[in-house]
């Protein structure tokens, strides 16, 4: 009788899995708590006798019987499912076009519809309703010349299969009236472009892309389709997951929605938490385990949360990815698979994103199945035309004086939003705004979280009326009356540029944005020009000649005052 290799002390036994409710038997079945079958294996080793199981990234050494009994069981279920029109599995995971997505699997689908289709066995799953849409009578009446018009006047572009008609007034989405009172109550008159031709895609339950700019009443486009969602849904037992899972780029984002969910959702008694780093555990595992339906999470902690077993997305049928985009540009794809891997497939996915390249069109292929499509304005990189846009020229040297300058002219108490490309430089130009008299303070990564949420507060009460702030406050972060934006440092890409001066402007209001532009941003300043153009704004002569490739001005010198010295003394009071 051969001696057990070392490394394989579970020979012909239960082999468990971390998940601590997910087992392999020796007799092949793959099995999870409820039965429920585990798709994400892999057997393969050398050993004649025995293979190794690779699994939530712990390898088991198990019986080689036992390997292939689970490669017939899993081959057998896609072989099952090839020529299933209804198939899910193969849809979603196809590289070749968002699963119904690009024009050929679609005319293929309507092909198909036709023939009479196998019921699907999603793997034991509890059946759930997503489609609630009634068309409002007066939204029935409209003609497709009349639908097209006021596309055309609210600058809304749809593509898919089946696209509902837009709504005109609030009663048009046929909201129940737990949901039409918490809207009535904000104070709102009609729907913002995005939420006209959003709430019907998102009721009747298919996935969806929406393209809008920042500012354009996004949350509330997909926050209340959730609610009703919710309440449709059985209601939850002890160990159940969220219902709703809203993953956001970063921990301000993820707080403003938690904030509009709680809002909203109050009439209906609808829990939720919002998970994310820099913060105790403790508070966000407590509401996990007493239960929660809406879970708003950025992609690290809730990982660290599925990890350490105090969640689960058993539950999820509706998946929210708010900024898309930016979660790519801060490298969260591997995160974000992960996570959706763990999501029943037949779920509703809304995928939320202010600009549209390749990388994030990439990752709805591989996310979304058979989805609509409604882009507000132009898919192509624009700015918010309600802001009034200023570029200067200098040098790095004169920043800091032109600043001061320029604090003198518009400081009259309103919210000053100042954007810095580094943590170190964030805080010493807060440190000399400070020291010659302004109120200011600052917001970076490096800051915890709740010297954050302290900043945030003093800010938005106008205590603090000039934070400076590196992109971390970018995107999402919705400051009512915030009058100016400064570009101190030209951000990275023209998209950061965009969404960094849109933290003005926002809600239909008026907003100015100014930028300091140096010989090192060259490589920007023709995209720059046709935003602006765009936009309507007037091009500075000198930033038109960097854009035909001319050098920029000469310049005098300039940089930090004094120490002490200039508007010191006992400081400002603008409260």
């Amino acid at each position: 009788m051969s001696q057990e290799p070392e490394d394989c002390p579970r020979k012909d036994k239960e082999v468990l899995v971390p998940n601590a409710t997910k087992k392999v038997t020796t007799a092949g079945l793959v099995r999870g708590r409820s039965s429920n079958k585990i798709n994400n294996y892999e057997c393969r080793g050398k050993n004649p006798k025995y293979t190794y199981l690779f699994a939530f990234r712990t390898i088991y050494c198990i019986h080689s019987h036992t390997q292939q009994s689970l490669a017939k069981h899993k081959m057998s279920r896609y072989d099952s499912r090839s020529g299933d029109p209804t198939s899910y599995r193969s849809d979603r995971r196809s590289d070749s076009g968002l699963g119904g997505y690009s024009n050929s699997s679609s005319s293929k689908r309507d092909n198909e519809s036709t023939e009479p289709q196998k019921k699907v066995d999603l793997d034991g799953l509890t059946p759930f309703e997503k489609n609630f849409y009634v068309e409002s009578p007066n939204i029935s009446k409209m003609s497709e010349s009349e639908v097209e018009e006021y596309r055309a006047k609210r600058e809304i572009t749809v593509e898919g299969r089946d696209v509902p008609k837009p709504i005109k007034t609030f009663s048009d989405a046929r909201f129940p009236d737990y949901v039409m009172e918490e809207v009535m109550k904000a104070g709102f008159t009609e729907p913002t472009a995005i939420q006209a031709q959003g709430w019907p895609m998102a009721l009747k339950g298919r996935d969806l892309i929406g393209i809008a700019e920042t500012g354009s009443g996004k949350t509330l486009a997909y926050l209340l389709p959730a609610i009703v969602h919710v309440n449709a849904q059985p209601i939850l037992s002890p160990g159940d997951g969220p219902i709703v899972l809203v993953l956001a780029p970063t921990r301000e984002l993820a707080v403003q929605i938690q904030q509009e969910a709680t809002k909203f959702g109050a009439s209906s008694k609808i829990k939720n938490t919002c998970i994310y780093g820099g913060v105790p555990k403790g508070p966000q595992v407590r509401d996990l385990q007493k239960g929660v339906e809406i879970v708003i999470a950025t992609p690290g902690r809730l990982i660290d949360m599925m990890e350490s077993h105090h969640t689960n997305l058993r539950r999820v049928t509706y998946l929210v990815l708010d900024e898309a985009d930016r979660m790519l540009d801060m490298g969260f794809e591997p995160q974000m698979k992960k996570i959706v891997s763990q999501i029943r497939p037949d779920r509703q996915t809304l995928y939320w994103s202010a600009t549209w390249p390749k990388e994030v069109e990439h990752l709805a292929r591989q996310l979304l199945y058979n989805p609509y499509k409604v882009v507000i304005g132009s898919s192509d990189l624009k700015a918010n035309h309600s802001i009034h846009q200023h570029v200067d020229i200098m040098t790095e040297n004169q920043k800091y004086n032109k600043l001061v300058k320029l604090l003198d002219d518009i400081m009259d108490g309103s919210r000053i939003l100042i954007f810095m490309d580094t943590k170190k430089g964030c805080d010493q130009i807060t440190r000399q705004l400070r020291m010659d008299g302004w109120p200011a303070l600052s917001i970076h990564g490096d800051k915890s979280q709740a010297e954050r949420d302290w900043v945030l507060s003093e800010f938005k009460a106008g205590k603090s009326p000039i934070m400076t702030a590196t992109d971390v406050a970018a995107r999402g972060l919705d400051v009512k009356d915030v009058k100016y934006v400064i570009n101190y440092d030209f951000p990275g890409s023209l998209e950061d540029y965009v969404h960094r001066i849109g933290r003005t402007g926002r809600a239909g209001a008026k907003g100015t944005a100014y930028t300091f532009f140096t010989a090192a941003n060259a490589r920007f300043a023709k995209e720059l020009i046709a935003i602006l153009q765009e936009a309507g704004q007037k091009v500075n002569p000198d930033l038109a000649a960097m854009g035909r490739g001319a050098p920029p001005p000469p310049s005098g010198h300039g940089g930090f005052r004094d120490r002490g010295r200039g508007y010191s003394g006992g400081g400002r009071s603008w409260n």
